[in-house]
């Protein structure tokens, strides 16, 4: 692994970091979140048109940039500074990565190009809270997640050689405005039981989308309900075996990208503490020099940068050799590992920076609780921290007892 980046790659982080400079700022933010789609669609077309951000990692066959998908994970990381509410990680990280591995050319040909363009915004869909079992993060994609006949589940059905979907989705990342639905639904009963993808537009008759409330304001969510909704089956009935492990792939890949996002985020969450205790005084002296100030900030930094190393390490190890769309990497533990690291750098440098700005630090009008909701809202979706681990040390078999012959 080389740990330095290349000309290119710092030519994205700063570009990225001067665009988001300019229109995602405190304000631009609040003002994002109030509006029906929660991020803001100009933001998005620029992103599109002066970084093709939406199609970094895709092949440039499909109108994208043709980068590796390293470069994606690393552009993260200026994104969670700002808490940019933007359709990258439903459209770019968790369904572009399966359209492209198990789509088929004519699927690929229509959705890729306008993902690239940043004209088509997308999202996955999984019954809830199983969206951490989908992508094999806190465990192995065993029983019947994606419904297996219980309310709550989605089902498919092939009537008359229409694919047809029932059922419901909550906690869907960006379900209200995607202009298409990756839809995971269990068919075959008990003989050939099965989870396949869909393919749904977003003006489907029959499906209903409803935004939801919350934790984190910056990651709309969206419950997703189908009743008899016509779909397409996304690449080929006999390709049906591959899609756990396109799933667990583009998990591994989006547990790098959430980490450097929260890598970035807490970075930020620091430099805002910091900057505040150094004019903040009390009993005559500035905050910051209170030497029980600066060794929890020391604490907060180390635990940062520790962290920073292994979400740097997961995006490269995500953009390894391995699979037909580049996803599998070297260790595909790295990914939950990071990210397990990197959301308890975020909650502790939140956390401090609560309250180490005293009481305007709790306020809604202050930014502080929106690093700390980003931290939670993330542990919910795709944690929690405890489970992320468990499953690397399962998965590298660090408990299971070994026999040793003298």
């Amino acid at each position: 692994m080389d740990p330095g980046f290349t000309a290119e790659q710092d030519g994205i982080r700063r570009t990225l970091r001067e665009l988001l400079h300019k229109r995602c700022g405190p304000e631009e933010l609040r003002a994002a979140l109030e509006t029906p789609l929660g991020h803001d669609p100009a933001l998005w077309a620029a992103l599109a048109e002066r970084l093709g951000l939406p199609g970094l990692a895709l092949p440039e066959a499909y109108g994208g940039v043709g980068c590796p998908v390293t470069d994606l994970a690393l552009a993260a990381e200026e994104t969670g500074r700002v808490l940019a509410p933007s359709p990258l990680l439903a459209t770019s990280v968790l369904s572009a990565p399966l359209i492209l591995g198990l789509g088929t050319d004519a699927q690929r040909a229509d959705l890729l190009p306008r993902i690239s363009a940043g004209t088509l915004t997308a999202a996955l869909a999984v019954p809830a809270p199983a969206l951490a079992t989908a992508l094999a993060l806190t465990g192995p994609q065993d029983g019947d997640w994606a419904g297996g006949g219980r309310a709550g589940g989605i089902q498919a059905r092939r009537v008359q050689g229409v694919w047809r979907l029932y059922g419901e989705a909550a906690q869907v990342l960006d379900g209200h405005s995607a202009g298409a639905l990756v839809v995971a639904a269990h068919t075959g009963g008990f003989v050939r039981s099965r989870t396949l993808l869909f393919v749904v537009p977003g003006d489907a008759v029959g499906l209903v989308r409803t935004r939801q409330t919350a934790l984190d304001a910056t990651r709309p969510q969206a419950r997703v309900q189908l009743r008899d909704v016509r779909a397409e089956l996304l690449g080929s009935e006999e390709e049906a075996s591959g899609v756990p492990e396109a799933l667990s792939r583009a998990g591994d890949f989006a547990a790098a990208f959430l980490a450097c996002e929260a890598v970035g985020a807490a970075g930020r969450a620091l430099e805002r503490t910091v900057e505040y205790l150094g004019r903040r005084e009390q009993f005559g002296r500035v905050i910051g020099s209170f030497q029980a100030v600066q060794h929890r900030l020391a604490d907060v930094y180390v635990q940062i940068q520790a962290a920073r190393s292994a979400a740097y390490y997961a995006a490269w190890a995500a953009g390894g050799p391995g699979g037909p769309d580049g996803l599998a990497g070297p260790d595909g533990r790295a990914g939950g590992l990071a990210l397990a690291q990197a959301l308890e750098a975020l909650r502790r440098a939140a956390a401090e920076g609560i309250q180490l700005h005293g009481g305007i630090g709790f306020t809604w009008e202050h930014e502080a609780h929106l690093f700390f909701k980003r931290a939670a809202g993330d542990e919910l979706l795709f944690g929690p921290v405890h489970r992320l681990r468990a499953h690397a040390a399962e998965g590298a078999r660090l408990f299971e007892r070994t026999e040793v012959s003298v």
